[in-house]
């Protein structure tokens, strides 16, 4: 990746998100399992929706400025299913909430099939 997006996003519950307000971070299930945070850009946050939630209607977007976070960031590929070169950025530490700059609903379509972002092209 040659320049950081202005905007991360992370796909996440309302319950994951009101736990994490609670704690000051988020931590979820990838972060000791994987030792990262699954981050998206607008343009590729469908991809993970549709493969991991399709059809749930209790998602949020965390929208997150990179500026403000204080764990690593890494470009690193996803799945096999991915588009061929894409890269995921992925969180080496926990998410802290003061890197949240807005949180949006996230829902899919009546076929239940998550849409890019908005604002992405």
């Amino acid at each position: 990746m040659n320049s950081e997006p202005a905007v991360l996003l992370h796909l996440c519950s309302t319950d994951d998100w009101s736990r994490a307000q609670a704690r000051g971070e988020l931590r979820p299930e990838s972060l000791a399992d994987a030792g990262f945070v699954h981050l998206s850009t607008p343009e590729q946050v469908h991809l993970p929706a549709n493969r991991l939630y399709r059809g749930r209607t209790d998602l949020v977007l965390l929208n997150i400025d990179p500026a403000r976070l204080a764990s690593p960031v890494r470009w690193e590929p996803g799945v096999a299913t991915d588009p061929e070169a894409m890269l995921f950025p992925h969180l080496y530490g926990p998410l802290p909430i003061a890197a949240v700059i807005d949180v949006t609903s996230y829902r899919p379509g009546a076929d239940g099939v998550f849409p890019p972002a908005a604002g992405s092209a």
